[in-house]
């Protein structure tokens, strides 16, 4: 994308020299990238790479220890609820209420972010067509799949109607049903919302983003396109084997 388009588009997610240092341990090391609204973005990195800190530090879960993290012009640190308003965040293996339903459960934080009535029905009715939930709306969520509580955890974390996401691992431990399912509520959402998306799962990459960001070690190692990541036509796993290959 040329500077100018860019210019065209507000960043929607912004991580200026961000950093997390635990003593002399850098997990995160001075990141910055910006993602545009409408885009889908992937964020990769081995395991310790440093991609679940950023995102917290991106959430306003962690406070940094130097930089700053923005969604939607918000600064997370200091405006962190307006921010929040504005995001939509499913951590790997994010917690849900076992003893709940899917329905019981999207009644409670519709609840607990105050919608009236009408509003909630509204959105909980819409939350479900979209991650298909109607076939075990009712069943306890200690019952579910992985999968189904995959979906669960993607409705929970758009009823408010954030028009920004941050997914950690969403298809981590999903067999390949379940994946195809996930990333087919994901590309729908990617119609009109702006996603950063975290995966170990190299296809999906191909499959659903424009653009991907490499950490290794706690630094940004590449920050571009899937084309230009690649040398000589090889294949995304060999060029992510190069960025994090000692």
């Amino acid at each position: 994308m040329s500077t100018a388009e860019k210019q065209d588009r507000k960043p929607m997610i912004e991580a200026e020299q961000l950093s997390k240092f635990y003593g002399p341990f850098k997990a995160a090391n001075n990141v910055s990238f910006k993602v545009y609204e409408g885009d889908v973005v992937a964020f990769l990195g081995p395991n310790g790479a440093g991609k679940s800190t950023t995102m917290k530090l991106l959430t306003g879960y962690l406070a940094p220890s130097e930089g700053i993290a923005r969604i939607a012009g918000h600064d997370m640190a200091a405006d962190r609820i307006a921010g929040s308003e504005r995001l939509g965040y499913l951590p790997e293996n994010g917690p849900l209420y076992a003893d709940m339903n899917p329905h019981s459960m999207l009644s409670f934080f519709a609840d607990a972010r105050g919608m009236l009535r009408d509003k909630k029905q509204e959105r909980i009715d819409a939350v479900i067509k979209l991650c298909a939930l109607d076939n075990f709306l009712y069943k306890p969520i200690s019952k579910l799949s992985k999968g189904q509580r995959q979906r669960v955890g993607m409705a929970q974390t758009l009823l408010h109607e954030p028009d920004v996401l941050i997914l950690d691992e969403p298809t981590a431990g999903l067999d390949p049903n379940q994946i195809r399912e996930v990333r087919e509520t994901i590309q729908k959402l990617g119609q009109d919302r702006t996603i950063l998306l975290s995966t170990h799962i190299l296809q999906e990459v191909e499959a659903m983003t424009n653009r991907v960001i490499l950490i290794n070690l706690g630094n940004i190692v590449f920050d571009g396109t899937v084309d230009e990541i690649r040398q000589d036509q090889e294949t995304l796993d060999a060029a992510f084997n190069r960025y994090t290959t000692a």
